[in-house]
Protein backbone atom coordinates (compact mmCIF):
# COMPACT_ATOMS: atom_id res chain seq x y z
CA UNK A 1 0.00 0.00 0.00
CA UNK A 2 1.31 3.63 -1.31
CA UNK A 3 0.42 6.57 0.80
CA UNK A 4 0.77 9.88 -1.17
CA UNK A 5 0.78 12.86 1.54
CA UNK A 6 -0.15 16.07 0.27
CA UNK A 7 -0.77 19.62 0.88
CA UNK A 8 -4.13 20.45 -0.75
CA UNK A 9 -3.43 24.61 -0.67
CA UNK A 10 -1.99 26.36 2.37
CA UNK A 11 -3.85 29.14 4.31
CA UNK A 12 -1.88 32.13 5.15
CA UNK A 13 -3.11 33.28 8.06
CA UNK A 14 -2.70 36.89 9.75
CA UNK A 15 -0.34 36.42 12.97
CA UNK A 16 2.74 34.94 11.09
CA UNK A 17 4.80 33.79 13.39
CA UNK A 18 2.66 33.53 16.56
CA UNK A 19 0.43 31.17 14.25
CA UNK A 20 2.96 28.46 11.83
CA UNK A 21 5.75 29.03 14.45
CA UNK A 22 8.56 29.95 11.78
CA UNK A 23 7.60 33.32 9.90
CA UNK A 24 10.08 35.78 10.02
CA UNK A 25 7.50 38.26 11.91
CA UNK A 26 4.29 38.31 13.28
CA UNK A 27 3.61 41.28 11.06
CA UNK A 28 4.05 38.93 7.69
CA UNK A 29 1.77 35.68 6.84
CA UNK A 30 1.60 32.94 8.54
CA UNK A 31 1.65 29.28 6.73
CA UNK A 32 -0.36 26.41 7.45
CA UNK A 33 -0.80 23.42 5.37
CA UNK A 34 -4.08 21.21 4.79
CA UNK A 35 -2.61 17.93 4.70
CA UNK A 36 -4.54 15.30 3.06
CA UNK A 37 -3.81 11.80 2.21
CA UNK A 38 -3.90 9.35 -1.07
CA UNK A 39 -4.17 5.83 -0.53
CA UNK A 40 -3.39 3.36 -3.18
CA UNK A 41 -5.64 0.37 -1.76
CA UNK A 42 -7.37 -2.57 -3.17
CA UNK A 43 -10.38 -0.75 -2.87
CA UNK A 44 -8.74 1.66 -5.52
CA UNK A 45 -8.02 5.12 -4.49
CA UNK A 46 -8.89 6.63 -1.40
CA UNK A 47 -8.50 9.97 -0.42
CA UNK A 48 -8.31 11.75 2.97
CA UNK A 49 -10.23 15.05 3.17
CA UNK A 50 -9.75 17.27 0.15
CA UNK A 51 -8.44 20.03 1.58
CA UNK A 52 -9.75 22.92 -0.91
CA UNK A 53 -11.02 22.16 -4.18
CA UNK A 54 -10.93 23.36 -8.30
CA UNK A 55 -14.27 25.59 -7.55
CA UNK A 56 -12.80 27.21 -4.55
CA UNK A 57 -9.57 28.30 -6.65
CA UNK A 58 -11.68 29.34 -9.62
CA UNK A 59 -14.83 31.18 -7.25
CA UNK A 60 -13.70 31.64 -3.93
CA UNK A 61 -16.33 34.66 -3.21
CA UNK A 62 -19.24 32.77 -4.10
CA UNK A 63 -17.98 29.50 -2.01
CA UNK A 64 -16.23 30.04 1.13
CA UNK A 65 -17.07 32.89 3.74
CA UNK A 66 -15.45 36.70 3.65
CA UNK A 67 -14.90 36.21 7.07
CA UNK A 68 -12.26 33.23 6.99
CA UNK A 69 -11.13 34.59 3.48
CA UNK A 70 -10.00 37.67 5.51
CA UNK A 71 -8.16 35.55 8.39
CA UNK A 72 -6.65 32.79 5.86
CA UNK A 73 -5.87 34.37 2.58
CA UNK A 74 -5.52 30.82 0.69
CA UNK A 75 -2.41 30.66 -1.68
CA UNK A 76 -4.83 29.20 -4.44
CA UNK A 77 -2.75 27.86 -6.45
CA UNK A 78 -5.25 25.20 -8.46
CA UNK A 79 -1.49 22.90 -9.03
CA UNK A 80 -1.80 22.19 -5.03
CA UNK A 81 -5.29 21.01 -5.27
CA UNK A 82 -5.94 17.51 -4.81
CA UNK A 83 -7.88 16.78 -8.20
CA UNK A 84 -4.57 18.23 -9.75
CA UNK A 85 -1.99 16.48 -7.40
CA UNK A 86 -3.82 12.64 -8.42
CA UNK A 87 -3.64 14.01 -11.93
CA UNK A 88 0.30 14.38 -11.20
CA UNK A 89 0.20 10.72 -10.21
CA UNK A 90 -0.84 9.13 -13.11
CA UNK A 91 -3.98 9.03 -11.82
CA UNK A 92 -7.47 9.81 -13.42
CA UNK A 93 -10.08 11.50 -11.14
CA UNK A 94 -12.25 8.64 -11.41
CA UNK A 95 -9.93 6.47 -9.95
CA UNK A 96 -10.45 8.09 -6.43
CA UNK A 97 -13.19 5.63 -5.33
CA UNK A 98 -13.55 6.49 -1.73
CA UNK A 99 -13.31 9.88 0.35
CA UNK A 100 -12.70 9.93 4.02
CA UNK A 101 -13.41 13.10 5.92
CA UNK A 102 -12.17 14.15 9.47
CA UNK A 103 -14.78 16.75 9.30
CA UNK A 104 -16.51 19.17 7.25
CA UNK A 105 -14.87 22.80 7.88
CA UNK A 106 -14.57 24.35 4.33
CA UNK A 107 -10.77 23.45 3.98
CA UNK A 108 -11.65 19.60 4.39
CA UNK A 109 -13.98 19.59 2.21
CA UNK A 110 -14.13 21.82 -0.55
CA UNK A 111 -12.16 19.38 -3.05
CA UNK A 112 -15.30 16.92 -2.94
CA UNK A 113 -17.65 18.34 -6.01
CA UNK A 114 -13.79 17.59 -8.03
CA UNK A 115 -14.56 13.42 -7.22
CA UNK A 116 -17.52 12.40 -9.15
CA UNK A 117 -17.50 8.67 -8.90
CA UNK A 118 -15.85 8.94 -5.46
CA UNK A 119 -18.44 7.72 -2.39
CA UNK A 120 -18.17 10.15 0.59
CA UNK A 121 -17.63 8.63 4.30
CA UNK A 122 -18.28 10.45 7.44
CA UNK A 123 -19.73 10.67 10.80
CA UNK A 124 -23.62 10.60 10.68
CA UNK A 125 -22.78 13.68 13.91
CA UNK A 126 -20.59 16.10 11.81
CA UNK A 127 -23.26 16.23 8.76
CA UNK A 128 -26.26 16.40 10.89
CA UNK A 129 -24.32 19.29 12.64
CA UNK A 130 -23.56 20.56 9.77
CA UNK A 131 -26.63 21.06 8.08
CA UNK A 132 -28.39 22.40 11.11
CA UNK A 133 -26.15 25.90 10.77
CA UNK A 134 -27.12 26.64 14.26
CA UNK A 135 -24.96 29.53 15.01
CA UNK A 136 -23.02 32.27 12.69
CA UNK A 137 -19.61 30.30 12.88
CA UNK A 138 -21.53 27.67 12.00
CA UNK A 139 -22.52 29.09 8.97
CA UNK A 140 -18.70 30.83 7.98
CA UNK A 141 -17.06 26.98 8.45
CA UNK A 142 -20.13 24.77 6.53
CA UNK A 143 -20.18 25.83 3.12
CA UNK A 144 -23.26 23.50 1.47
CA UNK A 145 -21.94 25.13 -2.05
CA UNK A 146 -19.44 22.93 -1.65
CA UNK A 147 -21.77 19.53 -1.42
CA UNK A 148 -22.98 18.81 -4.33
CA UNK A 149 -22.14 15.14 -3.38
CA UNK A 150 -24.63 14.34 -0.83
CA UNK A 151 -26.22 12.35 -2.68
CA UNK A 152 -23.26 9.84 -2.27
CA UNK A 153 -22.72 10.62 1.36
CA UNK A 154 -22.20 7.00 3.47
CA UNK A 155 -23.02 7.87 7.20
CA UNK A 156 -21.45 6.22 9.80
CA UNK A 157 -21.68 5.62 13.77
CA UNK A 158 -24.94 5.04 13.51
CA UNK A 159 -24.77 2.34 15.48
CA UNK A 160 -22.78 0.22 18.33
CA UNK A 161 -18.55 0.63 17.00
CA UNK A 162 -15.07 -1.60 17.57
CA UNK A 163 -12.51 -0.58 19.89
CA UNK A 164 -9.22 0.48 18.48
CA UNK A 165 -6.45 1.12 20.68
CA UNK A 166 -7.72 2.64 23.31
CA UNK A 167 -10.73 4.31 21.12
CA UNK A 168 -14.02 3.51 21.61
CA UNK A 169 -16.97 3.59 19.35
CA UNK A 170 -14.40 3.09 15.95
CA UNK A 171 -16.63 2.30 12.71
CA UNK A 172 -15.23 0.16 10.17
CA UNK A 173 -16.84 -1.83 7.15
CA UNK A 174 -20.54 -0.44 5.91
CA UNK A 175 -18.66 0.27 2.71
CA UNK A 176 -15.52 2.05 3.65
CA UNK A 177 -12.02 0.96 2.10
CA UNK A 178 -10.72 -2.24 4.00
CA UNK A 179 -8.30 -1.55 6.22
CA UNK A 180 -9.82 1.87 6.96
CA UNK A 181 -11.69 3.36 9.95
CA UNK A 182 -12.73 6.28 11.36
CA UNK A 183 -12.48 6.90 14.84
CA UNK A 184 -14.18 9.32 16.72
CA UNK A 185 -12.26 12.25 18.07
CA UNK A 186 -15.20 15.15 19.09
CA UNK A 187 -13.92 18.75 20.71
CA UNK A 188 -13.02 21.00 17.56
CA UNK A 189 -16.60 19.64 16.00
CA UNK A 190 -19.18 17.55 16.92
CA UNK A 191 -18.79 14.70 14.69
CA UNK A 192 -14.87 15.45 14.17
CA UNK A 193 -13.03 11.64 13.34
CA UNK A 194 -9.50 10.82 12.75
CA UNK A 195 -8.69 8.33 9.85
CA UNK A 196 -7.02 5.20 10.52
CA UNK A 197 -4.79 3.43 7.78
CA UNK A 198 -3.48 0.09 8.29
CA UNK A 199 -0.32 -0.06 6.28
CA UNK A 200 1.68 -3.38 5.40
CA UNK A 201 4.15 -1.52 8.73
CA UNK A 202 0.96 -0.72 11.14
CA UNK A 203 -1.33 2.01 11.45
CA UNK A 204 -1.09 5.53 10.31
CA UNK A 205 -3.78 8.10 12.51
CA UNK A 206 -4.38 11.17 10.13
CA UNK A 207 -6.13 12.88 13.71
CA UNK A 208 -7.22 16.14 11.31
CA UNK A 209 -7.71 19.33 13.33
CA UNK A 210 -8.08 17.22 17.09
CA UNK A 211 -4.60 18.82 17.51
CA UNK A 212 -2.68 21.79 15.38
CA UNK A 213 0.86 21.48 16.34
CA UNK A 214 3.09 18.53 16.59
CA UNK A 215 4.04 19.91 20.06
CA UNK A 216 0.79 19.09 20.98
CA UNK A 217 1.50 15.73 21.80
CA UNK A 218 4.65 15.75 23.90
CA UNK A 219 3.85 13.55 26.47
CA UNK A 220 5.58 15.54 29.55
CA UNK A 221 5.70 19.57 28.29
CA UNK A 222 2.34 19.72 25.11
CA UNK A 223 2.92 22.91 23.63
CA UNK A 224 1.37 25.06 20.69
CA UNK A 225 1.95 28.56 19.29
CA UNK A 226 -0.45 31.10 20.98
CA UNK A 227 -2.02 31.81 17.63
CA UNK A 228 -2.69 28.46 17.12
CA UNK A 229 -4.27 27.72 20.63
CA UNK A 230 -6.50 31.14 19.70
CA UNK A 231 -7.65 29.68 16.70
CA UNK A 232 -8.17 26.06 18.33
CA UNK A 233 -10.14 28.21 20.99
CA UNK A 234 -12.23 29.75 18.65
CA UNK A 235 -13.00 26.46 16.34
CA UNK A 236 -13.85 24.30 19.27
CA UNK A 237 -17.46 22.97 19.91
CA UNK A 238 -16.18 21.37 22.59
CA UNK A 239 -13.19 22.76 25.09
CA UNK A 240 -13.57 19.25 27.41
CA UNK A 241 -13.99 16.76 24.57
CA UNK A 242 -11.14 18.47 22.62
CA UNK A 243 -8.47 18.52 25.16
CA UNK A 244 -10.01 14.86 26.60
CA UNK A 245 -9.42 13.36 23.25
CA UNK A 246 -6.09 15.76 22.71
CA UNK A 247 -4.88 13.72 26.46
CA UNK A 248 -6.08 10.01 24.00
CA UNK A 249 -3.86 11.06 21.38
CA UNK A 250 -0.64 11.72 23.63
CA UNK A 251 -1.06 8.57 25.57
CA UNK A 252 -1.62 6.70 22.23
CA UNK A 253 1.94 8.38 20.47
CA UNK A 254 3.50 7.38 24.01
CA UNK A 255 2.27 3.87 24.00
CA UNK A 256 2.31 3.12 20.69
CA UNK A 257 5.15 4.33 18.93
CA UNK A 258 4.56 2.10 15.91
CA UNK A 259 1.01 4.48 15.26
CA UNK A 260 1.92 7.16 12.85
CA UNK A 261 0.03 10.31 14.01
CA UNK A 262 -0.63 13.50 12.46
CA UNK A 263 -2.81 16.65 12.12
CA UNK A 264 -4.08 18.76 8.89
CA UNK A 265 -2.15 21.99 9.89
CA UNK A 266 1.45 21.47 11.26
CA UNK A 267 3.92 22.31 8.30
CA UNK A 268 7.24 20.95 10.05
CA UNK A 269 5.19 17.69 10.89
CA UNK A 270 3.88 17.82 7.13
CA UNK A 271 7.74 18.63 5.40
CA UNK A 272 8.90 15.95 7.99
CA UNK A 273 6.53 13.10 7.20
CA UNK A 274 6.19 13.89 3.06
CA UNK A 275 9.68 14.72 2.41
CA UNK A 276 9.10 18.05 0.27
CA UNK A 277 8.14 21.28 1.31
CA UNK A 278 4.42 22.41 1.91
CA UNK A 279 4.32 24.60 -1.22
CA UNK A 280 5.68 22.15 -3.72
CA UNK A 281 2.61 20.13 -5.57
CA UNK A 282 3.78 16.26 -5.93
CA UNK A 283 4.54 14.80 -8.75
CA UNK A 284 5.04 11.16 -8.98
CA UNK A 285 7.02 10.36 -6.11
CA UNK A 286 5.26 8.76 -3.28
CA UNK A 287 6.04 8.54 -0.03
CA UNK A 288 5.93 4.79 1.37
CA UNK A 289 4.16 4.42 4.77
CA UNK A 290 6.81 2.32 7.43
Amino acid sequence: MKIHRLNCVSSCPLGGRLMDGRSGSVFERGRLCCHCLLVESNDGLVLVDTGFGLRDVAHPKSRLSSFFLAMLSPDFREEMTAARQVQALGHKLADVRHIVLTHLDFDHAGGLDDFPFAQVHLLRRERDEAMRQSTWLDRQRYRPQQWSSRERWRLHGVTGGETWLGFQGVCTGQGLPQGVALVPLPGHTHGHAGVAVRTHRGWLLQAGDAYFHHREMDAQRPWCTPGLRLYQTLMEKSRRLRLQNQARLRKLVHDHPEVQVSCSRDPEEFERLAGHAQGVAIHGMPFVAR
